[in-house]
């Protein structure tokens, strides 16, 4: 006995541009939130690249004489400092635009996934954002 064939399914326009909608709403709160929470400001005084650019140069000249064990930690520092460094002249978020792309997606999203003015908050999503972006208060 020969296995049954199942009937050809198709999806209606309207279904593929749903589809479509969620998947840019998504997105857009996704690399909104992932971009605030890689510009979280920091505890503390800020570095400036020639804090780090004169620590660095320290931490060459200690290297020098360093026993094992320190040489290991101050290996690690010169290597932090340099990824730091990188990272300092590397591009920046414009956070501009990515907020308002999540302004025009949020409320839709919110929605949709039934995500409360509380989640996004909890976050670090400030409430002058949420506020234009139309996610109320209350649920």
């Amino acid at each position: 006995m020969a296995p049954k064939k199942k009937p050809a399914r198709s999806m209606s326009d309207e279904h593929k541009a749903a589809l479509a909608e969620g998947r840019s709403q998504g997105r857009a709160v996704r690399v909104y939130l992932e971009a605030l929470a890689a510009n979280k400001p920091k505890r503390g005084r800020k570095r400036t690249t020639e804090n780090v650019k004169k620590r660095l140069e320290a931490v060459e000249v200690e290297l020098l004489t360093a026993d094992p064990l320190s040489k290991l930690q101050l290996t690690q520092e010169k290597f932090d400092l340099e990824s730091e460094l990188a990272a300092a002249d590397g591009p920046t978020v414009d956070l501009d635009a990515l907020e308002a792309g999540f302004v025009e997606a949020a409320a839709g999203y919110a929605e949709r996934k039934g995500i409360s003015y509380a989640a996004f908050r909890a976050v670090g999503v400030s409430p002058a954002v949420l506020r234009k972006a139309g996610v109320p208060r209350t649920a």
